[in-house]
C-alpha cells in the first residue's frame, strides 16, 4: 500500500474502458494508474486518458508529454 492509497483509503485498481469523454468501469475499483508516471488517479478525479491507446493520465503535461513520444513529434 502506497501513501496515497493510505491516505485516502483506496480500496483498489479500477479496470476502465476510455471513451471519447468519458470512460466506463469494466472492473470495480477506486482509481486507476498514469500510464506514464504510474501514480493512482482517483476515478472521481480521472480527466486525461487516450481512446487510441486505452491509458490514463495524471495531467495534462502528463498526456502532452505521452502524444508526443507516441507519435514520433517532437516538442518545441
Amino acid at each position: 500500500m502506497n501513501r496515497f492509497e493510505r491516505l485516502f483509503g483506496l480500496k483498489g485498481e479500477a479496470k476502465v474502458k476510455y471513451l471519447d469523454g468519458e470512460f466506463q468501469v469494466v472492473s470495480p475499483g477506486d482509481f486507476v494508474r498514469c500510464a506514464v508516471t504510474g501514480e493512482p488517479i482517483a476515478l472521481a478525479e480521472l480527466r486525461y486518458w487516450s481512446v487510441e491507446r486505452q491509458e490514463a493520465y495524471a495531467s495534462a503535461d502528463v498526456s502532452l508529454k505521452r502524444y508526443i513520444e507516441t507519435s514520433g513529434r517532437r516538442g518545441a
